[in-house]
């Protein structure tokens, strides 16, 4: 039997984000995007004047901060899907000091759900042959690696901080002994 990869590879984005990541997120409140579980959280700040900065250093302390609802939202919608999209499906313009990062749960989800739809309509145009073919140099030490490999990758960045945001969800509601639908 014959695997149509290309396939499989978007059911698994597609699966993923319909049935676990999206429905995760119904109600998610702004006191909740911004909520810090513990001190020196990294998150979205608000700047003086307007906009917004997201904290980041590379390479990241050891141990890495605790990130916030925000944050995580803004790396899956900004450093995975908004930087692949552009690097490989358009202008490569992304960068994340010009990006205007999300300051409201609804922007944020919105932001998310706009980045998704590109990288999934970006792969979706790949071919058998393109899935094979190297990244190039956009994706830095991994230039030689295939797209399919990326498209596994982000694969699992959206599951493996999807899981995190399931369960800062699920830490914020037990805090507070707030009820909440899932």
């Amino acid at each position: 039997m014959a695997i149509n990869w290309h396939e499989e590879l978007i059911d698994q984005l597609d699966f993923y984000w319909k049935n676990q990541f999206r429905p995760r997120l119904d109600g998610l409140t702004d006191e909740e995007y911004f909520w810090e579980p513990v001190s020196g959280c990294w998150s979205v700040r608000p700047q003086p004047g307007g906009g917004a900065v997201r904290e980041y250093a590379f390479p990241p302390p050891d141990p890495p901060p605790v990130t916030t609802i925000a944050w995580r939202l803004c790396h899956i919608g900004g450093d995975c899907f908004e930087m692949r999209a552009s690097n490989h499906f358009g202008d490569g313009s992304y960068r994340p000091d010009r990006t205007h990062w999300p300051l409201t749960a609804a922007d944020a989800l919105a932001y998310v759900d706009t980045q998704y739809t590109a990288w999934r309509a970006g792969i979706e145009e790949l071919d058998d042959e393109a899935l094979t073919q190297p990244v190039g140099e956009t994706e830095g030490p991994h230039a030689q690696r295939t797209y399919a490999t990326l498209i596994l990758h982000l694969n699992r960045e959206l599951m493996h901080h999807g899981g995190e945001l399931g369960l800062l969800r699920d830490l914020y509601r037990a805090a507070a002994g707030r009820v909440m639908s899932t």
